[in-house]
């Protein structure tokens, strides 16, 4: 009977503390390891590949619930090794704890293949290359016999769950089941060009990815540089595999070494961001991983040139020291612990900033070297890297108010002029004999001012502070290209019409003069005085809010900081802080929001971190005044300024706020407005 404390309320009795078994010990372990169908894969692919596998098939019933079966043509297990397998901490990756600390595999720990099969009815088939037969083994009952088989594993999972019937209820439904398994067999293909995967559902092929980088042969070893090529190609075509063509083209390589850290990959355009963070990778060392350190990196890469909530697309692999990092922090092994999260941070922070801060004008050029259009009839032949090659000079200006009758020979000399390429009488704009010396007729052709002047004028974009001079610029020559062409018009006031090789280029010029200002801006203050401070105005009344322990110790902690950032916040009591100063800039804003933000930040991250972002925000809105406006009216010679600034500023395809300066319209896209060639 149980007992009762003095409140009448029974307590149960107590029982005395004794070992589990082991079954019911592996089921605990499998509520840890084993959350859905997707985790049985993952764990088994962890163990193909671990084993060398080239080739990996997975092939599911009912989402992976009724049966998981994952082939790979790897090393194989010994016979008299089979059952050891199965038992709970039986691994072949360590040895010791130095192997632990540096462990380079994707599985150690040993206990997987032990979860598994205390929840479903699990057989392995293996065979290595020296074994002459493979050899069966049923995990429930313990029999082992021979069987056929080529060299490597074969492990089959029936019924998952099926001793814990209340484990099903959880699961979802057979497709959403089976999303997850591709979902985790699609990351391990990202980091393994070299692995051929295939996916079945119900026996019929779902997904397939073959290797794209062919086995390394002894007799011929590349050097580095020809590797690194080979590696690269093999990677960018199972991006494409795996994520699309798009991802490819709306994409940059990130290729950055900073210490003991490497990051390669490649990292997608601010115009490819999406709306879910469904497309973000981060592998270190080739295991998948979910890392505060690694997103927040990549994100505050995208800082300035994302617009809204937008979430960046990217494939990043981390190549560190196993050493430096820790694995065995998670289950699953999906997140880990970095020894310097801070270098780790800066290097992912600095290679993704590096690969988006060139400008993408400079890839217009490569486009044009690739396009080569036919000649069509009565068209001038393309020069080299143009899609059209422009006239000698410009067609000659036509009047067309009231047209007199003329005759049919009239009618002909005139559509020969329209139509000259400036040599004749009639291209020239000679005048009609009918008509008297200096008055041209109606409709006749009259010679044209070339529609660009190369020499530019002394005057500058006015209207901003920190708007420059327009400088003398060089003509455009094959050994300077201009990649966002010529400017030929003004719409509105706003936008910039110019011409490219590729067709037409349209430029918001207050977005692009305000990024130009923004990176300006930047570079003056890198070049300055590193510690300098924000300048900041004293409150006529301090604001106080009531703080948590954590905000008065990262106050204290961090007084220098909040200096160069033009805040004063101070300790007022044990329990309340005090804003004595906000930055000038920012002085009509709420100082209690603001102080409680920085404080929040600077106990989560760096304080350099902090102190960059806090400084960029301000010279954004610095720049945003300091741009050129709208409706204001630019010279050709300005517009051209602009446009040859835009070619070599950093980031200058996308304004402070994320809005793109420009955009390209190929001749393609406007014969298609116009429905030409159909």
């Amino acid at each position: 009977m149980p007992a009762s404390n003095r409140e009448g309320i029974a307590t149960p009795a107590r029982r005395p503390i004794q070992d589990l078994p082991d079954e019911l010990v592996s089921q605990i372990a499998a509520g840890e390891v084993v959350e859905r169908p997707a985790s049985v894969v993952r764990e088994l692919v962890d163990n193909a590949l671990d084993a060398g596998a080239t080739s990996i098939t997975v092939r599911l019933l009912a989402g992976g619930v009724r049966l998981i079966t994952v082939e790979d043509d790897g090393c194989g297990i010994p016979r008299e090794e089979l059952a050891i397998a199965l038992r709970r901490h039986a691994t072949s990756k360590i040895r010791n704890l130095h192997d632990l600390e540096s462990v380079a595999t994707m599985g150690f720990r040993g206990e997987a293949l032990a979860a598994i099969a205390s929840v479903s009815e699990m057989s392995v088939l293996s065979r290595p290359a020296q074994q002459e037969s493979a050899y069966l083994l049923d995990a429930r009952s313990g029999e082992l016999r021979p069987a056929a088989r080529n060299p490597g594993t074969t492990m089959e999972v029936k019924e998952l769950f099926f001793s814990t019937p209340a484990r099903r209820k959880f699961l979802k439904t057979d497709a959403t089941e089976l999303a997850h398994c591709v979902e985790a067999v699609r990351r391990h293909a990202l980091t393994r060009p070299g692995v051929g995967f295939a996916i079945w559902h119900e026996g019929k092929l779902v997904e397939q990815w073959r290797a794209t980088l062919p086995p390394r042969s002894d007799e011929a070893e590349p050097d580095e540089a020809a590797l690194q090529q080979l590696e690269q190609r093999a990677m960018d075509k199972r991006l494409a595999d795996v994520l699309g063509p798009d991802f490819l083209e709306q994409s940059i390589v990130v290729n950055y070494q900073a210490g003991h850290v490497q990051v390669r990959g490649r990292a997608g355009l601010p115009d490819a961001a999406r709306s879910r963070a469904d497309q973000q990778f981060c592998y270190v060392n080739g295991r998948f991983v979910r890392d505060k350190v690694l997103t927040h990196a990549a994100r505050a890469a995208y800082e300035d040139v994302l617009h809204g909530h937008r979430q960046p697309v990217y494939a990043l692999y981390i190549s560190l020291d196993p050493m430096r990092v820790d694995v065995n922090v998670h289950p699953t092994k999906i997140e880990v612990r970095f020894r310097d999260s801070r270098e780790v941070h800066q290097a992912v922070l600095h290679g993704v900033e590096n690969a988006l801060a060139a400008p993408r004008a400079q890839h217009l050029l490569d486009a044009a070297a690739a396009v080569q259009t036919p000649t069509a009839a009565g068209q001038p032949a393309a020069l080299p890297g143009q899609a059209y090659a422009p006239a000698p000079q410009a067609q000659s200006a036509m009047r067309f108010d009231a047209p007199p009758r003329v005759n049919g020979l009239q009618a002909l000399q005139q559509t020969a002029a329209l139509w000259g390429q400036g040599t004749g009488t009639a291209a020239s704009g000679a005048a009609q004999p009918s008509q008297a010396a200096g008055t041209p007729a109606p409709w006749q052709v009259q010679e044209a001012s070339p529609r660009w002047n190369p020499q530019p004028s002394a005057s500058g974009i006015t209207g901003g502070a920190a708007a420059p001079l327009v400088p003398t610029l060089p003509p455009e020559s094959a050994e300077n290209p201009w990649p966002l062409g010529r400017a030929v018009a003004q719409i509105h006031g706003v936008y910039i019409l110019a011409e490219n090789a590729q067709g037409l280029v349209i430029v918001d010029m207050h977005a692009a003069h305000e990024r130009i200002v923004y990176e300006r801006l930047k570079s003056q203050l890198d070049d300055g005085d590193a510690s300098s401070a924000i300048a900041s105005q004293p409150l006529l009344i301090p604001a106080t809010f009531s703080a948590t322990p954590e905000e008065v110790a990262t106050a204290e902690d961090h007084s220098e900081t909040l200096a160069q950032l033009g805040l004063e916040v101070v300790p007022f009591s044990p329990k309340t802080l005090a804003v004595r100063a906000t930055p000038t800039t920012l002085a009509q804003g709420n100082p209690v929001e603001l102080a409680r933000s920085v404080l929040a930040e600077l106990a989560q991250h760096d304080a350099s971190t902090v102190v960059q972002r806090a400084r960029n925000e301000i010279l954004g809105t610095m720049a945003c005044h300091g741009a050129v406006r709208a409706n204001r009216q630019l010279t050709i010679d300005e517009m051209n300024a602009l446009l040859r600034d835009m070619e070599h500023t950093e980031r200058s395809d996308q304004c402070n706020h994320g809005r793109p300066t420009w955009r390209q319209l190929s001749m393609k896209e406007l014969d298609a407005l116009f429905l030409r060639g159909r």
